[in-house]
């Protein structure tokens, strides 16, 4: 009788990994996913998403018993009461979060123990174009900057081979490739 041997790096099984990936070789339909955030305006600058059902692996999910809430606020500065970080930091959070993931599971995909991760970002945006003052100002992010502090036995090829990994991520994708959104008023 064979026994596998349960392996986990950096947090991650990797024979889940390989399994995930061998069941997407074989069916690519599984890697589709749709994600869904729903938000309601509380008042002023004040506005709360909710995350919870979502459709991946060729059905919808049902593993989240109660979703997660994220106020959306501003700070006094931009007209706002505090209660919440403001939308434009949820995406630096959602960006180190998403790059940070993306490079600790490719990394134990391939075996590379990490012992931590810790990253700063850093996002330039002049107001004028948000408000409409200067239509030469783009509304969102001129620049950000991200450094990762990455230990563990490591070469410095190694960690090189890791920061490349955070590119792939799809948080990075969106912010530096675009997505077309969509609007429209509700159905």
């Amino acid at each position: 009788m064979e026994t596998k041997v349960k392996t986990v790096v950096n947090g991650f099984r990797t024979e889940e990994i390989t399994g995930t990936i061998n069941a997407i070789v074989e069916n690519p339909e599984i890697a589709k996913f749709r994600f869904r955030a729903k938000n309601k305006w509380v008042k002023g600058g004040h506005n709360r998403a909710t995350v919870k059902d979502f459709y991946g692996g060729c059905q919808e999910d049902t593993s989240r018993k109660k979703g997660w809430t994220f106020d959306n606020s501003e700070p006094p500065i931009l007209l706002g009461n505090n209660e919440g970080a403001n939308p434009v930091e949820y995406l630096l959070s959602a960006l180190s979060g998403c790059m940070t993931t993306t490079m600790a599971l490719h990394a134990a995909a391939r075996g590379i123990e990490i012992k931590s991760i810790e990253s700063k970002f850093e996002g330039d945006i002049d107001v004028q174009g948000f408000l409409g003052l200067n239509d030469q100002v783009r509304n969102g992010y001129q620049q950000i900057r991200v450094s990762f502090d990455i230990q563990g036995d490591l070469t410095e090829a190694q960690k090189q081979e890791l920061l490349s990994f955070t590119l792939m991520s799809p948080v990075f994708d969106v912010v530096t490739n675009g997505t077309r959104v969509d609007v429209k008023l509700a159905d």
